[in-house]
C-alpha cells in the first residue's frame, strides 16, 4: 500500500547506485573533508541507498566503504569502518518506517543516526589516544540531516523519469 500522493518510481540502475557512492567518496577524499564539522557525504549516500535499496548496498558495502575512508584519512583501521557499520545497520532497521514519512520527516528520523555514528567515530578516536577535536564536530551531523533532501532529490531523479510509451498499452 503506497503513501498518498506519492508517485511510482522506476526501478534502480545499480550502476547509477555503485556509481553515486563512489562520487560520495571521492567527495569525501577532497581536502574540505579533514575540517571538522563538514559534512560526510559518503554516509548520508550509504544510508540514502541503505533506506531506498537495502537488498543492493548492505553492511558489507558500508564496511568496505569505511575501510577505504580509513586508509585514505590514515586514521584508525577500523574507525569509519564501524560507525558507517553501525549507520548502515540501523538505517537498514527502520528503512520500511522511514518511507512512510516525507523527505523533511525522515531527515528529522536520520538525524540522530547520524549523531550516533560521529559519537563512535569520536569515541575510537578517543580511546585511540587522540585529542578531542573540537566541538566544530556537531555540527556535521546537522549538515548531513539538512543534505538528506538534497539527496533524495538528486539520486531519485534518473527513477522519476517517465517510462517509454507504448501506444498498446494503456497504463
Amino acid at each position: 500500500m503506497m503513501r498518498r500522493g506519492s508517485e511510482l518510481l522506476l526501478p534502480v540502475n545499480p550502476v547509477f547506485v555503485w556509481f553515486s557512492l563512489l562520487l560520495a567518496t571521492l567527495l569525501n577524499m577532497l581536502p574540505w573533508g579533514r575540517w571538522a564539522g563538514m559534512p560526510d557525504f559518503l554516509a548520508v549516500a550509504l544510508v540514502f541507498w541503505n533506506v531506498h535499496q537495502p537488498r543492493r548496498v548492505g553492511v558489507g558495502a558500508a564496511f568496505l566503504f569505511g575501510v577505504i575512508m580509513d586508509v585514505h584519512q590514515g586514521a584508525l583501521l577500523g574507525q569509519h569502518a564501524l560507525a558507517y557499520t553501525l549507520l548502515s545497520f540501523f538505517a537498514i532497521t527502520v528503512h520500511r518506517r522511514l518511507l512512510w514519512f516525507s523527505v523533511s520527516g525522515q531527515a528529522a528520523q536520520i538525524l540522530p543516526l547520524f549523531v550516533a555514528a560521529h559519537a563512535v567515530s569520536l569515541v575510537v578516536r578517543l580511546m585511540a589516544g587522540a585529542s578531542f577535536p573540537g566541538w566544530a564536530l556537531t555540527l556535521a551531523p546537522l549538515f548531513e540531516g539538512l543534505l538528506w533532501p538534497v539527496a533524495a532529490f538528486v539520486l531519485l531523479a534518473p527513477q522519476r523519469r517517465p517510462p517509454d510509451r507504448d501506444k498498446n498499452r494503456p497504463l
